[in-house]
């Protein structure tokens, strides 16, 4: 039971240190790597075949 509560315990401060620090940085959360932003100018998206970072429309 013991180890139980201080795994718990660790992610739980684990978890509030990350909020934390997300606050305080106060950046927009962002994808790691890839995407439309990263695109070449004029460039097609491999999946959908868009060529703006603009909303899709259905």
């Amino acid at each position: 039971m013991i180890e139980f509560l201080s795994v718990f315990l660790l992610i739980a401060i684990s978890f509030a240190a990350i909020s934390v620090g997300v606050i305080l940085k106060n950046k927009p959360i962002q994808g790691s790597c890839g995407g439309m932003a990263n695109l070449e100018d004029g460039a097609s998206c491999q999946i959908c075949g868009r060529t703006n970072t603009g909303g899709c429309e259905n």
